[in-house]
């Protein structure tokens, strides 16, 4: 299930022009990263993927769905959207309802669904608060439970809006697995992020957006090491990837594990 936007634009009923002109392709499996400044218009761009914003013009295609001509229940069928603020997508009374809200509404029989809970709660390690009430967790706890519940409804695609804010090292760990899982099940992953370090280590293609333009697109590799044109939408490279840069490393590194390899290459 591709993804394609074509020469989409957005306006704002206030009048802000939010996107103008963006164009590009997200192939099945892809794990994605949406990178640049605020108002840059990065969430205004992924909420046109599940029909929550539809454009002034231009087109999205989900599949050979139109977003224009579906509505955006049966889009959440194949795109599943993890708010920034969990308190935003959660409202049952007990962790496993929320959970198995999404399949339910979906018609899955009750062992299917079952099944699907069970894997979500495993993937975020929440099994052990089934029971427990999402407001009577921490919020990085509300966090995995807000994804579990999309994780549950088996989307083709899977957009996470600022995953790693206030999480602390050991969920922005656990959330780095669920991307991998979701990956090897061949899900379609995109994020939003701030956190470069988080998208250079995880996600293979980058696009950065400035002033509702593609600024660049491509292997994360690449354009993480176009340290001059980030700066226009105010995004640095991860601080590994600036060292190599300044040690004279031919290859743009992501993470200190191409960093060490990259430096042994250099001494040896």
């Amino acid at each position: 299930m591709n993804i394609e936007v074509k020469d989409l634009y957005y306006t704002y009923p206030a009048g802000v022009k939010a996107l103008l002109g963006v164009s590009l392709t997200i192939k099945t499996g892809e794990q994605v990263a949406i990178v640049g400044q605020n108002g840059s218009g990065k969430t205004t761009l992924v909420k046109h993927l599940n029909g929550l914003l539809q454009p002034t013009s231009g087109s999205v295609l989900i599949g050979d769905w139109d977003t224009k001509k579906v509505s955006v229940a049966k889009m959440a069928r194949r795109v599943g959207y993890v708010f920034q603020n969990p308190d935003e997508q959660l409202f049952c009374r007990t962790v496993g309802e929320e959970i198995a809200f999404g399949p339910r509404n979906f018609g899955f029989d009750a062992q299917k669904t079952e099944s699907m809970v069970n894997d979500a709660l495993q993937l975020v390690e929440l099994s052990d608060k089934k029971d427990t009430n999402p407001y009577d967790l921490s919020s990085t706890w509300r966090k995995m439970v807000a994804l579990a519940s999309i994780i549950s409804m088996d989307t083709e695609c899977v957009i996470l809006d600022e995953p790693t804010t206030g999480q602390d090292a050991a969920n922005v760990a656990r959330i780095a697995h669920v991307v991998s899982e979701l990956q090897k099940r061949g899900k379609t992953v995109i994020t939003i992020t701030h956190d470069i370090d988080f998208c250079a280590e995880n996600f293979e293609r980058v696009i950065a957006l400035s002033k509702g333009q593609v600024l660049l697109d491509g292997p994360a590799g690449i354009v993480l090491g176009k340290e001059k044109i980030l700066a226009q939408t105010y995004v640095d490279p991860p601080q590994l990837t600036r060292l190599g840069k300044r040690l004279g490393l031919r290859k743009t590194v992501r993470n200190q594990e191409e960093f060490l390899t990259a430096i042994k290459k250099l001494i040896l």
